[in-house]
């Protein structure tokens, strides 16, 4: 077992988080996650149905586990029924990033729920801290979704030398030696998505995981086209990290020419619809080449784990 401040605090075997990843980390996966030691995340979108989150929150707790949940900034300020229905779920951990968290902060306190935020940048830190976040994720570019312009390793080391707070550590940590990278640089642990994307329990369809195992990390493009496609409310400084395919070919570096494009929306939502994965968002962060095999995603949190105390033994043995 690896011992961190947040395993110790949410009572985990393992400093894992899933990313709660809309449209891929419902409460099946949450659960699976936290029967694996780390701590399952429920994602939230910007059209969920508040129905959609109590039940799922239902599976992890018909399992005798805890779980999160991940809420945006910039959809509750319009749908605060999002908020309520998280907290009825009564996970110990609400994410609230994309945004200001500090409207929400107090609210789930006072539901005695932890808070943590994704920050990409210094003022998005400094924000986090003064709104009394609980837990820092200090998310790179190198993540799939949507996500900031950063790296990884750099933010990470400046959120650790500016904050005492838990910091979690989010984009590319996908084996147990990325784990174990991030943990020695101070991280209380991963937060974790693309390992996750071709498990099972993910609500991602069989061609999806078919495609991620197949994909190398090459093959991915921060883009804003699939949400201007979409006439999504995304703001423009958090575009979405997805696998290259004919509609990013095609428009990534021409979102001006997207907007308003009738038949560029029409084509993306039918591409949605279908599993039309030619014309379709599939989110995935540069660590995809690393996902080769469908595996449930308790194993995927024990393999991390593992591997990450041999990693950690090794780099024991450098020091003299």
């Amino acid at each position: 077992m690896i011992s961190t401040a947040l395993t110790r605090w949410f009572d985990l075997d393992a400093p894992v988080f899933g990313a709660p990843m809309a449209g891929v980390a419902g409460g099946e996966l949450a659960r699976a996650v936290s029967l694996g030691g780390g701590l399952g995340m429920i994602g939230v979108g910007a059209d969920t149905d508040p129905a959609w989150v109590v039940e799922q929150g239902r599976l992890p707790a018909e399992a005798d586990v805890s779980h999160g949940v991940g809420l945006m900034a910039w959809v509750l300020a319009d749908r605060p029924e999002l908020l309520a229905a998280a907290i009825a779920t009564e996970p110990v951990l609400v994410s609230v990033s994309f945004g200001d968290p500090g409207p929400f902060v107090g609210p789930l306190h006072d539901a005695g729920i932890a808070v943590a935020t994704a920050v990409n940048s210094r003022a998005d830190l400094d924000r986090a801290l003064e709104a009394g976040a609980d837990v820092i994720v200090a998310q790179g570019t190198e993540a799939g979704g949507h996500t900031g312009q950063r790296s990884t390793l750099p933010l990470l080391q400046e959120v650790l030398a500016t904050t005492d707070r838990p910091v979690l550590a989010a984009g590319g940590v996908a084996t147990g030696a990325g784990l174990a990278a991030v943990l020695v640089a101070g991280a209380a642990g991963g937060w974790i998505g693309t390992p996750f994307l071709a498990s099972p329990e993910a609500l991602t369809s069989p061609a999806v995981r078919a495609r991620v195992q197949e994909a190398t990390g090459d093959e991915t493009v921060l883009t804003s086209a699939f949400d201007i496609a979409q006439e999504l409310g995304w703001p423009a400084r958090w575009p979405g990290r997805a696998l290259v395919n004919e509609f990013t070919e095609t428009w990534h570096g021409r979102e001006a020419e997207l907007r308003g494009d009738t038949a560029a929306t029409e084509q993306v939502r039918r591409a949605r619809a279908e599993g039309d994965l030619a014309h379709a968002p599939v989110y995935a962060g540069e660590s995809v080449g690393l996902l080769t095999t469908e595996r449930p995603a308790a194993d995927v949190v024990r393999s991390l784990v593992a591997d990450a105390e041999k990693a950690l033994q090794r780099a024991a043995r450098l020091v003299r």
